[in-house]
């Protein structure tokens, strides 16, 4: 599917990371549209898939280099460190189904 310009590609993209990306705390999944993190990590991503870079060491720096503030900010982890394994090969196979597309 072509996307009339670049705000529209990475809205699309953000409502597929939303549906299907969670970070596990505790054993409860909390998918990255109810955190409101789906925009921000789709906006990183998504030159990966424009520019035709999109390989599984970029996105794992873009998941290393993205903090999510917990605590109320006190600290902040990686965003990488969130997401389980198999959460983080589905967000790879999401993004190869998305570049496919544009």
């Amino acid at each position: 599917m072509a996307y009339g310009n670049t705000s529209e590609a990475i809205e699309a993209l953000a409502y597929q990371i939303a549906e299907n990306v969670y970070l596990d705390v505790a054993k409860w999944h909390l998918y990255l549209g109810d955190a409101k993190l789906h925009i921000p990590l789709a906006e990183r991503l998504y030159p990966l898939l424009d520019e035709n870079r999109l390989s599984e060491s970029a996105v794992n720096e873009v998941l290393q280099t993205m903090r999510i503030p917990i605590g109320g900010g006190r600290q902040q982890l990686a965003i990488a460190s969130l997401i389980p394994n198999s959460c983080q090969a589905d967000l790879m196979k999401l993004l190869e189904d998305y570049q496919d597309q544009l």
